[in-house]
């Protein structure tokens, strides 16, 4: 595979894909065992919060770093949102209340605001248009493996040494994310140098409209994985899996061959094609995931929800690029991305009040997600016309 990404993308796209696994891996290392930290400092009850305050920081970043991204550059945008993550990494330890921990969940938001905006631009500009599905999936494939690698890795850390080595360890993660990236070539034409007036958003710039459509659907699916990520912990544990890890990895792993395959089939097929099918397959997942009632059944399940995953995220990414206007590549990803963010940190807050710390709830917060990827289901199905679909239907 390392051939022909050389081949067909470039060195550049390589190392992006390299940076990716290493920034995922250092976010998502620590996310099983944040549940757990948050009750240890007497703060069982904001579970809910943990993803949720993540992503209301990268939702509210995201105009920013989009048009930082088409004005300053791809390059410092993806460097500013790693930086994030390693500081984070040593300040977790030092969070010694509620109120702080909360705070630092805020702050790290920042670093998913900017660095897959500015990772999902370069690969516009570096990437042929007509294999441009098929970039995003094995951009998704280099994501896919940190997210797998990381829970696991932090998992075991954790058990084997302690969650402030954990955390450490997420930092370094990010410093390597950082170094692989740091002397690559620059692909937006004639950037400027970063001003403080570039901070200023006109209400223009907070939407692109012409991306509506996959950002919609992100909206309703990302709902699913704002769930998964704040109450599998918590189910895992009920069901007597020791390492919160495990689904994790094992939706993750499903996820890493299909994504290849289906930005490929998204290229010959058309998005919204393969989108109907992830998304129905997405539904059927989490009403399986809500009804499963042994360790083996939910690691199985796992995997259904990795397949689906794994089809919807490249395809809409892809779908998003094609819409997009050039000069407005980072507005567009960072549209669509605000729509991710929203999703996951509303899946993660109702789900965390759903669930209460009650284990008869358990199916109910799973079934409310499977309805809310019934209507992305429905959306493409009965509302997205030929007019709105990629140009490669």
């Amino acid at each position: 595979m390392a051939e022909k990404i050389k081949e067909v993308y470039g060195v550049q796209f390589g190392l992006l894909c390299l940076s990716s696994f290493l920034f995922f891996a250092s976010f998502n290392m620590i996310i099983p065992e944040l549940p757990d930290y948050l009750s240890s400092l007497g703060g069982e009850e904001y579970k809910g919060l943990i993803i949720s305050l993540f992503t209301l920081t990268a939702g509210l970043s995201r105009p920013f770093s989009g048009k930082l991204a088409d004005q300053v550059g791809r390059i410092p945008v993806m460097i500013f949102g790693v930086g994030v993550c390693i500081v984070a990494g040593f300040l977790y330890p030092l969070t010694g209340t509620v109120a702080a921990f909360l705070f630092l969940r805020f702050l790290h938001g920042f670093s998913t605001g900017f660095t897959p905006t500015g990772k999902a631009a370069y690969v516009a500009d570096v990437v042929p248009v007509a294999r441009r599905g098929e970039a995003m999936g094995l951009l998704g494939l280099s994501g896919s493996l940190g997210m797998a690698a990381g829970p696991a890795i932090g998992g075991a850390i954790a058990n084997q040494w302690s969650v402030d080595a954990m955390f450490y360890a997420s930092s370094l993660m990010a410093f390597l994310s950082i170094a692989v990236i740091w002397n690559m070539q620059e692909t937006l034409d004639d950037p400027n140098r970063f001003q403080v007036g570039l901070l200023k958003i006109s209400r223009e710039e907070l939407f692109e409209p012409r991306v509506l459509a996959p950002s919609l659907v992100m909206l309703f699916t990302s709902f699913a994985f704002g769930t998964i990520l704040t109450i599998i912990p918590d189910f895992s544990e009920h069901l007597g899996i020791e390492n919160k890890g495990l689904f994790f990895t094992s939706f993750t792993l499903s996820s890493l061959a299909i994504r290849f395959l289906a930005g490929k089939a998204s290229d010959r097929y058309g998005r919204v094609n393969v989108l109907r099918v992830s998304t129905f397959l997405l539904t059927v997942a989490m009403f399986v995931i809500g009804s499963v009632s042994s360790a083996t059944a939910l690691l199985l399940s796992g995997v259904l929800f990795g397949v689906a995953v794994g089809m919807n995220s490249p395809t809409i990414y892809a779908w998003t690029i094609d819409l997009s206007h050039e000069a407005r590549r980072g507005r567009a990803m960072a549209t669509m991305y605000i729509a991710l963010e929203a999703g996951i940190g509303i899946g993660a807050l109702s789900s965390g009040w759903l669930y209460a710390n009650e284990a008869d709830n358990f199916s109910l917060v799973f079934w409310t997600a499977g309805v809310f990827s019934l209507l992305a289901f429905l959306y493409l199905v009965l509302q997205v016309r030929h007019s709105a679909q990629s140009v490669l239907d």
